[in-house]
């Protein structure tokens, strides 16, 4: 699926399509399968009517891997367009087919074909949006982000901030990744919102409670926000006007994290650089000066995220329970009457012991006396 793709992409080769799909037939791993979904998406870029005929044959084919295919195929061929029956025919199949891989696939790639006309697709995924599919859900967040990458535009983010509190984790994630998509190369100035969503992001990264997946979705959005340090947006049209087909590529390989999560790499084909470097004859940067008539606060960057700081222990009272006051109040001893007590009963116990040693000594001077008096006897005797 590779190599026929990459020597005849966008070219609908009639051999390198019959061998894929062929292929694609008999097989029955998953994997093999998306990977061919994907080349055949690929060969049919930019064909228009063309592909039609290749795109009937896959819509009706039984194996859901195929007709999702068949999707990917009219968001390719059509990529850009924004066709009416290619929009209709994605509309149908995103309410109409039984598989849900099927109807979040029509849905998507309704964003690539109306990337080059932004402001339509909040109209065309506002109903989508709140279907009672998750999968339909989550479709039509990535569609907004891939359709109004880098525009900011308040339609958009009104769809999605409903949906970041999904009770699904994936269409949460998803809507998580199209914010970052449509926020991208933005500030405070332009976006108000911005350092809600920025916070949103940390908090869900922080947060020890929450679902995997939602986290993983705010750890890319805080990347995608940040792409090349802020001098970065995501674009499918080149700086010319014209369509960037690495760009398409990138995206629709990046809508396939949902199978395998190192795909998200791919989204780098799509970044844009926006930020301009000039050199000199020798490649050394020489000293320019440009004078802007807009505020400064127009292209400033956002502020830098600061660690939270370190609150000092504020030193607590040792807590006096109720029982111990009760007690007290029925006239218990209190700490000190209990320290002369053990005093008193110290000198007591003193005084017995010298009253003892008294008695002791009294008994021994009784008892030599006597023997005094017997020896005397004795000898009077004698």
């Amino acid at each position: 699926a590779v190599v026929s793709t990459q020597s005849t992409g966008g070219s609908l080769d009639e051999d390198a399509l019959s061998e894929m799909i062929q292929y694609a037939q008999d097989t029955q791993h998953e994997k093999i399968l998306r990977g061919l979904s994907l080349g055949i998406a690929f060969v049919c870029y930019g064909q228009l009517e063309a592909a039609d005929p290749t795109i009937d044959s896959l819509s009706k084919d039984k194996d859901s891997v195929l007709r999702m295919c068949g999707m990917y195929c009219v968001g390719m061929a059509y990529a850009g367009t924004g066709n009416n029956n290619a929009i209709r025919r994605l509309l149908h199949v995103a309410v109409s087919d039984v598989n849900d891989d099927v109807r979040r696939a029509a849905v998507i790639s309704i964003g690539f074909l109306l990337f080059n006309a932004p402001e339509q697709c909040p109209n065309v995924v506002s109903l989508l949006a709140e279907s009672y599919n998750s999968h339909v859900r989550y479709g039509a967040a990535l569609a907004l982000g891939i359709s109004c990458a880098g525009s900011g535009m308040k339609e958009a983010l009104t769809i999605l901030e409903p949906m970041i509190n999904d009770p699904v984790n994936y269409v949460r994630q998803g809507a998580l990744l199209a914010t970052a998509m449509i926020l991208v190369q933005q500030n405070e100035h332009l976006c108000p919102k911005l350092k809600h969503f920025k916070d949103l992001f940390a908090k869900t990264m922080s947060d020890k409670h929450e679902d995997v997946m939602v986290k993983f979705g705010a750890i890319l959005s805080q990347g995608i926000i940040n792409a090349g340090g802020r001098n970065c947006t995501i674009s499918m049209r080149s700086q010319y006007g014209h369509t960037n087909i690495p760009s398409v590529v990138g995206l629709l390989v990046f809508t396939h994290t949902w199978f395998w999560f190192p795909l998200s790499h791919f989204l780098c084909l799509a970044f844009q650089p926006t930020y301009l470097v000039g050199l000199n004859s020798d490649l050394n940067m020489p000293k320019m000066k440009f004078k802007s008539c807009a505020r400064p606060s127009t292209y400033a960057y956002p502020p830098i995220l600061e660690p939270p700081k370190e609150k000092e222990k504020e030193k607590v009272s040792t807590a006096i329970l109720s029982t111990t006051a009760k007690k007290l109040a029925k006239g218990r001893a209190t700490p000190m009457e209990v320290d002369e007590e053990k005093q008193d009963e110290k000198k007591k116990e003193e005084e017995k012991k010298k009253e003892e040693e008294k008695k002791k000594e009294e008994e021994k001077k009784k008892e030599e006396e006597k023997k005094k008096e017997e020896a005397e006897k004795k000898k009077d005797e004698a």
